[in-house]
């Protein structure tokens, strides 16, 4: 780990943010947690490697940057990897003015440039981190090369959120304030191993033990719900960014039994995205199929070893 990033950590404001890796010796080697403030948000994310290509991970819902952890060694060569929690989630701490996407994107838009990374970034994200890669993408190309998202309907272009309301209960739960934070404060671990299951597979014990440990911490399990109740304003927002196509790569990988209508979708923003179906899996495909992940990314991104 250079000198430079070094200097750039903060004392954290979130304790336990090392819970997970504390006692993860690969971990230790290649990787380490840094604090740096943007705009009044201490944003936490872990940085690996010094290669001359950059890439950033973003999390969704219910997860953390901890999501990518078992394929961020195998990412490293030719790279620096950034792997963020997000604004208002995981180990990220302070208030938000917004909820929405395009607001929260100039947080990681913010944070990239003062780490030095202006240009040729490549984006990778899951779930509710795709639709602020989708942000950060259409307001600052000129930063990014390349952007692939996995198992998340971009609403805005033929796509809308009352179609997505019904996929599942959670849409509307998440709706309900205060009443979701009530009945599931105190009881994160219950509501996120049942969560994980309905959608796709049970988390890994240790993954399942860090998301209950970060969405216990204060004001995480509200910005989680908040996420949601901005996606009407997220669609407005996508509608008047679709104006203008991305023509950066763009690649999406859903669950089969979605991937049709996630990839149309994508394609009001990106005309030229491609995209491939995974089989056999649900919405969690970092723990339920790591392998087709990493190879979809180093593929996409045309790594070499």
């Amino acid at each position: 780990m250079s000198a430079h990033l070094h200097s750039l950590s903060e004392a954290p404001l979130s304790e336990g943010y090392d819970a997970a890796t504390r006692d993860d010796p690969e971990f230790a080697q290649h990787f380490e947690h840094r604090f740096t403030t943007i705009d009044g948000l201490q944003m936490h994310y872990v940085v690996g490697g010094d290669g001359p290509r950059t890439i950033v991970l973003l999390h969704g819902f219910s997860e953390s940057w901890y999501e990518y952890r078992a394929i961020m060694p195998d990412l490293l060569p030719g790279h620096t990897v950034i792997a963020v929690d997000l604004p208002g989630l995981g180990d990220t701490t302070g208030e938000l003015p917004s909820h929405d996407k395009a607001t929260l994107a100039r947080y990681v838009h913010r944070l990239l440039l003062h780490l030095g990374h202006q240009e040729g970034v490549q984006l990778v994200a899951h779930d509710f981190g795709s639709a602020v890669a989708y942000a950060l993408a259409a307001q600052w190309p000129e930063q990014f090369d390349g952007l692939m998202i996995m198992d998340f309907g971009l609403v805005g272009g033929s796509l809308t959120f009352d179609q997505l309301k019904p996929l599942s209960f959670h849409f509307s739960f998440f709706q309900q304030e205060p009443l979701f934070e009530q009945l599931v404060a105190g009881q994160e671990r219950l509501f996120l191993s049942y969560f994980y299951q309905l959608l796709g597979a049970p988390a890994p014990e240790k993954s399942l033990e860090e998301y209950a440990r970060v969405y216990g911490r204060p004001g995480v399990l509200h910005n989680g719900s908040r996420y949601y109740q901005a996606w009407p304003q997220d669609e407005a927002d996508n509608r008047r960014l679709m104006l203008k196509p991305l023509d950066m790569p763009v690649h999406i990988i859903a669950q089969a039994q979605l991937f049709d209508a996630f990839h149309t979708a994508l394609k009001d923003a990106a005309p030229h995205a491609t995209g491939s179906p995974v089989e056999g899996v649900g919405h969690w495909l970092l723990h339920e199929a790591p392998g087709r992940v990493l190879k979809e990314i180093r593929a996409f991104f045309d790594y070499q070893d």
